[in-house]
Parts: structure tokens; sequence; C-alpha cells
């Protein structure tokens, strides 16, 4: 992970684009390649771009790995921390094969 941030970092010092990433803009470009993302299964969920899909998934985790670094947090940490609030409220008894929302189980 931290070869993968220090390229990202390396790559938006290289072009001066720091000054753009704002957590406010990074948030809007997070949404905007999230769309872009689904927009690849728009009508036939069955029959998508596998290559497409990638690309899109890889502005939307370089997005993340930007705000993680501008907010100055680690996203291992903070993906482990929310795991496990989110484990608490899906303990494995209740939540096992169903999809229904915490607050419903």
């Amino acid at each position: 992970m931290e070869e993968l941030m220090q390229q990202i970092k390396q790559f938006n010092e290289e072009r001066d684009w720091d000054q753009f990433h704002s957590p406010e803009n990074l948030a809007k470009s997070i949404a905007i390649e999230s769309g872009e993302l689904l927009e690849c299964f728009q009508w036939n969920s069955e029959k998508y771009n596998k290559e497409e899909v990638c690309e899109e998934l890889a502005d939307v985790f370089t997005y993340c790995i930007q705000m993680a670094m501008k907010l100055e947090v680690d996203p291992e940490e903070i993906i482990l921390k929310k795991l496990e609030k989110t484990k608490k409220k899906y303990p494995v008894e209740k939540a096992k094969g169903v999809s229904t929302k915490y607050n419903k189980l």
C-alpha cells in the first residue's frame, strides 16, 4: 500500500495537481467515478466489459486513496476499524445469507 500511495503522490506532484485535491473535490471525483463504474452495467449486467470495469474501479480506488492521503489517515486502518463496527451490526448468526439492513435483522 505504501508503494502505491507513493506512486500516486509522485504522479500528482509531477503534474502539480495536488492543488485541486481538496477533500470536497476528491469526494466529488469519487462520486463521479463511481457513477462511471455503474454505467458499465447500465443496460446489461450480464455482458459487461471487464477491462472497462477494472479501469473505472481503479479510478475509484485512486481517488479514495488520495482522499485518505489528504486526510492523513491510513486506508488499511480505517477499513479495518469500519469492518469491526460492521461485524457488530451484522452478526453472522443473524446476517448470514440475507441482505436485510442491520436494523431489521
